[in-house]
């Protein structure tokens, strides 16, 4: 049994773990594993939005766009599209690329054909909206958690390896355990979110973020599972899945989810692929914790996963939770309607 927390992420505590020393899981899980080499991963959400199905070739041709930029020299080691509609009746395309250091990503955000793109006025008079939402965490302030131990999604695929069976999971407060700077730090929330401009006038607002902004990633992948855990999947896992990830949609805000979207996977023609996960973007991590440990549509969520992960074989269940500094985040949003993102509680300056 191993820890979650890599050897040479691990020191002396300040702060003690959420349970006892002879903890033992009741299940096995596993994490993603990465040399010394790997400091700091960038994850690059980039967005297409539009209304109405007059606007979908579009919106497609824009996302092959962001796409293609991804094949140019030091684009990201691994990328993912999807699909969702948000509460304001917008369909949102989204795809995310991982790369392993900020020079790589810093290097390719700068060249030509990426920053020219981004830039162009051409963005302002399209009929749909894009936007990037750029975050970059330390290795000391991400963790992973998978069912499974080969091709991982997300940012465990841009790591080296998987972890044996590890200590830290099955309990609340597990998530926190797994980050490596909660063995010294609160990780809290520090200042407020703040928009450059009045999104309600369209255009290209930026926000500003405060410190500890925690992310969290949480999929589903039934590709290849055989018909008895796609039944398990729709009718067990999925309608409680759902039923959260629409609270957290409807609510969030007034329990510090600033932003949560239900993704599904699709090909570059818009067409679904088995797989899901949910993007969410929380104040701090502690009102992340909150809101697990207690409301109604997560304790059903985990009821349900602990009720059939020991029968899963081909549905594979992960997730990936980030804090950030203030300063390694990146939030831009063009022509998107206000409540997209993080743009619905960032505080609008009075000259705007």
């Amino acid at each position: 049994m191993e820890s979650a927390i890599d050897t040479h992420l691990q020191c002396p505590r300040t702060l003690s773990r959420r349970v006892a020393d002879d903890y033992r899981p009741p299940f096995p899980m596993f994490v993603a594993r990465a040399g010394n080499d790997l400091t700091q991963v960038v994850m690059g959400y980039f967005g297409v939005q539009y209304r109405g199905e007059d606007h979908r070739a579009e919106a497609l041709r824009t996302l092959r766009e962001i796409v293609g930029q991804f094949a140019l020299p030091d684009g990201p080691g691994e990328y993912d599209t999807t699909e969702h509609t948000d509460a304001q009746d917008h369909v949102n395309l989204i795809a995310v690329g991982y790369w392993r250091d900020p020079a790589t990503y810093e290097r390719w955000l700068s060249g030509p054909d990426v920053a020219g793109w981004w830039n162009s006025d051409e963005r302002l008079a399209a009929d749909v909206g894009v936007f990037r939402e750029i975050l970059s965490p330390r290795a000391d302030q991400f963790e992973t958690l998978y069912a499974f131990t080969e091709d991982f999604p997300g940012v465990g695929a841009i790591m080296d390896g998987v972890s044996g069976e590890i200590e830290e999971h099955g309990y609340w407060g597990s998530m926190r355990d797994r980050i490596p700077l909660s063995q010294t730090e609160w990780l809290g929330a520090d200042g407020e979110l703040t928009a450059s401009e009045d999104p309600s006038r369209r255009g290209r607002v930026l926000v500003r973020p405060h410190g500890n902004i925690a992310l969290i990633r949480s999929g589903q992948d039934w590709a290849e599972a055989g018909e008895r855990e796609r039944t398990l999947y729709s009718e067990e896992i999925e309608p409680v899945l759902r039923q959260g990830m629409d609270f957290l949609r409807d609510n969030g805000k007034d329990i510090g989810c600033y932003s949560n979207r239900y993704v599904r996977y699709i090909d570059l023609d818009g067409n679904p692929v088995d797989k899901s996960y949910n993007i969410g973007h929380w104040r701090s991590l502690d009102l992340l914790e909150r809101w697990a440990e207690s409301h109604p549509t997560h304790l059903r969520i985990f009821v349900t996963f602990f009720r059939v992960v020991e029968r899963l074989e081909k549905l594979r269940l992960y997730h990936e939770v980030s804090v950030f500094d203030a300063g390694d985040q990146y939030y831009e949003y063009v022509n998107c309607h206000p409540a997209t993102g993080l743009l619905r509680d960032a505080v609008v300056p009075a000259r705007a």
